[in-house]
Order: structure tokens, then C-alpha cells, then sequence
């Protein structure tokens, strides 16, 4: 069988990625290399744990310095990023687009319209390495258009020799160890409804949890095995708890609890 010049080339990139695998620059000629074969706007590589995300590289901002809304992801946005909730529930190694892990009401949501239109725009794949029970290896891109089923199908073909590269490349990245970080958001809600003199339930604050990320009352209701009329019921509660009245102001409360 015949080799064609695109594979060729692409066998010589590879083989250039394992010779590189303990120089700085790998994430960003791994990269460079998959937008050779799949264009893309936005690219990050992270580690996602039960702690926040640490960042190994990621593409520059606008002025070539740190993406600001990038920023605002990593003090507690990510815990509404439905690639990393997934990551959590169901742990894997595997190749998931935005359409495999989102809730059916994620365009609908305040992360979607204040932090993922933004800075993502359209369209975001996932190459995920399961490293252990708790870590997840991620190469994220994102694109202004939707990824077509053809681009789709070739990051599968390529994905077991990105995937093998990346969790070799694990040799070589140096982890931050730190504790998970308290539920922050979780006690900003506390603390407002217990400045109105009614604590929330547990169940409260995942059914609040859950409607951020986008999940609706359905979502929720097969999530933690209940009623949508019972999930309707937490959210009035809740809601009624808070001082609140629309999602909007739920999600403003959770804003303010990042930092």
C-alpha cells in the first residue's frame, strides 16, 4: 500500500512531537500541528481534577497577554464548563464535542451568553486522557464556526497518536499540589439565605447547581432520580430563599462568589 505526501508528512510531524516531548514548546507544536489538519480559533491545555484546572499552555489573547474571560474560567466558571462536569461524572479517555456533554438548555444559560459565546464562540472539541480516578489530561479547541463531520472524523483518526503523545508528555509537566478549593459559590448562596434567616438544603443547592450548567428541570430530575414537579418546587424554595427571582440573579450570586 501506497503512502500518500499528507501521510508522510504527517508520520515526519510525529515522529518531530516524540522528539520533543521534553521541550517547552510541545503543547504548542502539538497544536500547531492539529490546525494543519483542523482549523481552529482558541486552544488551551489543562488538567482537570477535583481541584481548579491547571493550565499547562494555551493560546494568547488578543494583545498577546492573558486572556481575561480565560481568567474568570479559572477562578470558578469551570465549574459550569460542561466538558469539566463531565469529567467528573463520568470520567474517560475519548474524543467529546461541545454536542456530547451539554445540557439541553446550555445556549439558554447566562455561562453560555456571558463566558462561552464570548470566548469560545460556536463550536469546542476535547481530547481527554484519563491519567488516574481523579485527573483528566484535556487538549481543548474551539472554533467561531461549527466543526464539520469530516474535520470530526479526522481528529478521530488522529486522536490515539495525540492522546498516546499527550499522556507521555505527563513525564515532563510539573503539578501544582493543592487542596480542592472550598465551594465557593455554594457558600455565597448559603450565606445570603441565611441572611434571611432560611438555610438552603442540600438539595437545593444541586438543583441550583445543575440549573446553572444548563441542565433543564427534566435534566435534573433523571440526575438525582426525583420528580420535574419536585424540581420546580426546589427551585421556588430556593429562589424564594435567596431574595431572587430569575436565574440571572442566581448566577449574579455566583459570580460574586469567585475570586
Amino acid at each position: 500500500m501506497s503512502l500518500s505526501l499528507q501521510d508522510i508528512a504527517w508520520h515526519r510531524s510525529v515522529g518531530q512531537l516524540i522528539e520533543a516531548l521534553d521541550k517547552p514548546n510541545f503543547w504548542t507544536s502539538l497544536v500547531r500541528l492539529l490546525g494543519q489538519y483542523v482549523p481552529f480559533d482558541s486552544w488551551v491545555v489543562l488538567l482537570f481534577s477535583n481541584g481548579r484546572p491547571q493550565v499547562f499552555a494555551e493560546c494568547p489573547g488578543e494583545d498577546g497577554g492573558p486572556d481575561p474571560l480565560f481568567q474568570d474560567y479559572l477562578k470558578g466558571l469551570y465549574l459550569l464548563d460542561p466538558f469539566y462536569i463531565a469529567s467528573r461524572e463520568a470520567p474517560g479517555s475519548a474524543l467529546l464535542r461541545l454536542d456530547d456533554v451539554a445540557p439541553e438548555m446550555f445556549e439558554q444559560t447566562d455561562y453560555y451568553q456571558r463566558y462561552f459565546s464570548l470566548n469560545v464562540v460556536a463550536d469546542e472539541v476535547q481530547i481527554n486522557v484519563q491519567l488516574d480516578g481523579e485527573r483528566t489530561l484535556c487538549c481543548s479547541v474551539g472554533s467561531k464556526g461549527r466543526f464539520t463531520p469530516e474535520q470530526i472524523a479526522l481528529l478521530t483518526l488522529v486522536h490515539p497518536w495525540v492522546a498516546g503523545l499527550m499522556r507521555q508528555r505527563m513525564a515532563f509537566e510539573r503539578e501544582v499540589q493543592e487542596a480542592p478549593p472550598p465551594p465557593r459559590w455554594q457558600n455565597r448562596l448559603e450565606s445570603t439565605a441565611q441572611q434571611m434567616e432560611t438555610p438552603l438544603t442540600a438539595r437545593e443547592l444541586e438543583v441550583g447547581r445543575l440549573m446553572l450548567s444548563g441542565c433543564s428541570s427534566k435534566e435534573i430530575a433523571r440526575k438525582l432520580a426525583i420528580s420535574a414537579e419536585t424540581v420546580k418546587v426546589h427551585r421556588k424554595h430556593m429562589y424564594a430563599k435567596l431574595g431572587i427571582k430569575s436565574q440571572s440573579e442566581l448566577f449574579s450570586l455566583f459570580l460574586q462568589a469567585q475570586g
